[in-house]
């Protein structure tokens, strides 16, 4: 800025440096030029500069003050507001009086899954096992044959994933298969050598591989063989029977009678954990609608559908199917858990996985066998 500038006019209707507004009274005029040397000027304090515009007010704008002082003084423009947000500039009247929390909305009891497509595969898959058991034994020993074949693959793939464990799964399925077609042809000894055999498999087959890893993985291997078919196999000898598709049907029954008692009764009335670092959905008093369920069930099944069975006995047996299935799904609960998994899998909409149906069949099947084989023979 030439020093010629400093005697010129602003413009009108801006703010010149003094104070006064170009176009109205002159308070004092300004000098031609600059006749004050720099000691003068140093004692002189300009004066503020108000804006012809809307002020700014309170300690909030001093950032707003310090820019139109470090502004351009001479330019011609007028001042414009700056334009506040909506909600700045009408904001809504507060009320004084304190407002009540508001309750949260309540929330609908939910069972974690589609219970349409749950309920739509739980009768194709009754369909399905009702129609193979009571038309051709053999075709039903197939089926536990595949149930136990996916059960094994559904496992040994988890533990892969999670865990790192690598349980041969050719061995398993190949002796898993075998251990229920011996169970059925040969009985209990069958399947019993059937499974030392699948073992010795197991040990073997994962010795051409590195020997990192290889007691975890045989170790897994035979659990996994211990767990799924030769627990399976007892349905086989329980079909064996001359009354076997009876004995099984019963088996089947209660098995599924006493999981839908704890689910109903459970979420109706659950309010005490059963074992919530294990499975939090579980409830003492779904427990008890399993117990009331499968005792009934267990009555019914023995009075009509076995012969030689009286009602008490079914009791007895209602009893225990409510305490091993339970202890079953509780059991692959923990393994689940370990896993950090929810399902086994996802080859059943609604269900999860073929180990997710099997895991309260498994351990009950061998205490039906037993019970029946006592209270009415092997015949």
């Amino acid at each position: 800025m030439s020093d010629s500038s400093w005697g010129a006019p602003p413009p009108a209707g801006q703010t010149g440096y003094w104070g006064s507004t170009v176009g109205g009274p002159l308070q004092e005029a300004a000098p031609a030029g600059p006749t004050y040397d720099a000691p003068e000027a140093q004692q002189t304090r300009p004066m503020p500069i108000v804006p012809d515009g809307p002020a700014y007010g309170g300690d909030q704008d001093d950032d707003r003050g310090a820019a139109r002082l470090s502004g351009p003084l001479f330019r011609d423009e007028t001042f414009q507001a700056r334009e506040l947000p909506a909600e700045t500039q009408n904001p809504e009247p507060m009320s004084d009086v304190p407002q009540p929390p508001q309750a949260p909305a309540p929330q609908k009891k939910s069972a974690g899954r589609d219970l349409s497509a749950a309920i739509g595969v739980g009768v194709g898959l009754g369909v399905v096992i009702v129609a193979s058991l009571f038309i051709v034994k053999a075709v039903f020993v197939g089926v536990i044959a595949i149930a136990v074949v996916v059960g094994l693959w559904e496992l040994t793939s988890r533990l892969k994933e999670r865990k790192e464990i690598r349980a041969p799964l050719v061995p398993l399925a190949v002796g898993g298969a075998a251990m229920v077609v011996a169970g059925y042809v040969r009985g209990a000894e069958g399947a019993w050598v059937a499974m030392a055999l699948t073992a010795l498999a197991t040990l073997v087959w994962r010795m051409t591989e590195r020997p990192e890893g290889y007691l975890k993985d045989v170790t897994a291997g035979v659990f996994a063989a211990f767990y799924v078919p030769f627990l399976a196999t007892f349905v086989a000898l329980m079909l064996a029977a001359d009354d076997g598709p009876w004995r099984v049907l019963t088996f089947l029954l209660l098995t599924v009678v006493s999981d839908t008692g704890a689910y109903a009764v459970g979420w109706r009335f659950g309010k005490h954990k059963l074992a919530p670092r294990i499975s939090p959905g579980k409830t003492r008093e779904g427990l008890l609608g399993a117990v009331l369920f499968a005792m009934v069930a267990g009555a019914l099944c023995m009075q009509f559908l076995i012969d030689g069975g009286a009602w008490w006995q079914g009791l007895l047996l209602g009893l225990a199917v409510a305490a091993s299935a339970t202890l079953g799904d509780l059991g692959e609960s923990m393994i689940k858990r370990d896993l950090g998994i929810k399902d086994m899998g996802t080859l059943l909409p609604g269900h999860g996985g073929i180990m997710d149906r099997l895991d309260s069949l498994l351990p009950t099947a061998p205490v039906v066998w037993l019970l029946l084989v006592v209270f009415v023979g092997s015949a």
